[in-house]
């Protein structure tokens, strides 16, 4: 036996690829008919593109239910009180943040999980913006005082703000999905 190969190969990862269909003895996932393979992405080759007064976002990859993305606030901006109907991960690249419901700063390089229907707003702390890298999955609503549905963001929603974005800025859109 050739130490690790043979083990990952027989008992990690025994699986065969046919065509499009990846099989395993656990399992049978059916892929894309795109090949398999990386798709790395320079954020900086995207625009913030803006969601409201002081809040700009970048768009990394959407997925059926989820979504990637930078989100940058400037200082002061609040992200209202709003619900998450999947998990979400948020890893502060810059910038400060206050948890409003908790009053906990997060800072650069700290990170945030918030549990599917986590209800919370946060604001933009210090002098300079934060950039915050979030995957998250379903929907996110915005709640008002009585806690109703203010507006809802998903995936798509936003796939298309991207898009029109680019349609009116005269740029071509990447395949993010």
């Amino acid at each position: 036996m050739n130490w690790p190969n043979d083990l990952v190969n027989l008992w990690l990862f025994p699986q065969a690829e046919e065509g499009n269909i990846i099989t395993s003895s656990k399992e049978t996932t059916v892929t894309s008919r795109k090949p398999l393979t990386s798709l790395p992405l320079d954020p900086d080759s995207i625009p913030w593109i803006p969601l409201g007064p002081g809040e700009s976002f970048k768009p990394l990859r959407f997925m059926p239910n989820g979504r990637a993305l930078l989100l940058r606030l400037e200082p002061g901006t609040i992200v209202p009180r709003h619900r998450h109907l999947g998990e979400v991960h948020g890893w502060n690249l810059s910038g400060r943040r206050r948890l409003i419901e908790t009053d906990e700063i997060v800072g650069p390089g700290m990170y945030v999980f918030e549990p599917a229907g986590n209800v919370d707003s946060w604001t933009a702390v210090g002098d300079e913006p934060v950039v915050v890298h979030i995957i998250s999955f379903g929907a996110m609503e915005y709640l008002g005082d009585q806690g109703e549905v203010l507006r809802r963001d998903t995936p798509a929603s936003l796939h298309d703000i991207y898009l029109r974005f680019c349609e009116a800025n005269g740029l071509t859109p990447l395949e993010l999905k």
